[in-house]
């Protein structure tokens, strides 16, 4: 199908007959005359969108296919045969095709990670997007786990450690840089590792890769308390009250945040007359009932004064 297009506003004249009407072949990006068909020029470049569609609507104006991204192995960037079992057609394949075709489609899967270092990265982001939806992380921590692990095998880390160890090591490390409340009891339990392994590997990560990490804010734990100890709201707004004022004078620098929050959603229970223990908060927690205890009388010295 030949495309053509008018160009009426303010064209040029056509040389041999000196008509305005000049029409634009898309296909061939000629512009020729109107009326004596004089090509005027020809390889017009063209200025409008990049866009190709095949589809019989011509509705589908896809461009490119799924951006790149950090937690796929080759980055999304390979291609890879598809599933379907149907020639370019749409008819179906016979049988001896079809069998050369899983063939096929088993050895590309198998080059795509031909040395050691690709099947270790290919096996940790499996890891990772298990545990993503375990812990309901988002994308953005996932990405960025993917991008601590890439780095710590440059730096050759990977080599004798578990592959699980490391995995959990480096999601922590990436709640820990977005912000996000998860605990190394939370990743642990996921990955179904000691808490002691996924400590080991992030102390090693974090001085290895020389991470920054921003100081957790306790506030954002006091949400999560409250809701597996079924505090009301009352409480949880005072608890953050409480928090705040700690807050400003310094006092929650160099605390365990869930150990902090946990007391002051204690106090914060006791003064508005809901009833619950320190067990309960300790339960809900993960923190002692001796931590609350120390770090309640912190939190009742600063509000007596």
């Amino acid at each position: 199908m030949i495309m053509l297009k008018n160009s009426m506003i303010s064209g040029p004249k056509c040389p041999a007959c000196g008509d305005k009407k000049m029409v634009t072949d898309e296909n061939t990006g000629e512009l020729f005359c109107g009326k004596c068909g004089f090509v005027v020029t020809d390889k017009i470049a063209d200025t409008g969108a990049e866009w190709r569609s095949f589809a019989s609507d011509d509705t589908n104006r896809t461009r490119v296919g799924a951006g790149t991204s950090l937690t796929m192995h080759d980055m999304g960037l390979s291609t890879i045969i598809g599933p379907a079992n149907k020639d370019s057609t749409g008819k179906p394949l016979s049988a001896s095709v079809k069998s050369s075709i899983e063939r096929l489609r088993t050895w590309d899967s198998r080059t795509q990670a031909h040395s050691s270092a690709d099947r270790n990265l290919r096996q940790a982001l499996n890891e990772m997007d298990k545990l993503k939806d375990k812990l309901a992380l988002t994308d953005a921590v996932v990405e960025k786990a993917a991008y601590i692990y890439r780095k710590a095998m440059e730096k050759k880390l990977v080599r004798g450690r578990s592959i699980q160890g490391l995995v959990a090591a480096c999601l922590y490390a990436a709640c820990r840089n977005t912000e996000t409340p998860r605990t190394l009891d939370d990743i642990a339990k996921g990955i179904n590792i000691r808490r002691k392994d996924v400590a080991r590997c992030y102390r090693l990560i974090f001085r290895e890769l020389e991470l920054k990490m921003p100081v957790v804010d306790p506030i954002k734990g006091v949400s999560r308390i409250a809701s597996i100890a079924d505090l009301s709201e009352k409480s949880k707004r005072k608890a953050i009250s409480i928090l705040d004022q700690a807050k400003k004078i310094g006092m929650v620098a160099g605390k365990d945040p869930m150990g902090i929050a946990a007391a002051a959603l204690y106090l914060a229970c006791i003064s508005t007359g809901e009833v619950k223990s320190q067990k309960d908060i300790s339960i809900a927690s993960g923190v002692t009932e001796v931590t609350i205890r120390n770090r309640c009388a912190g939190l009742r010295k600063m509000l007596q004064s």
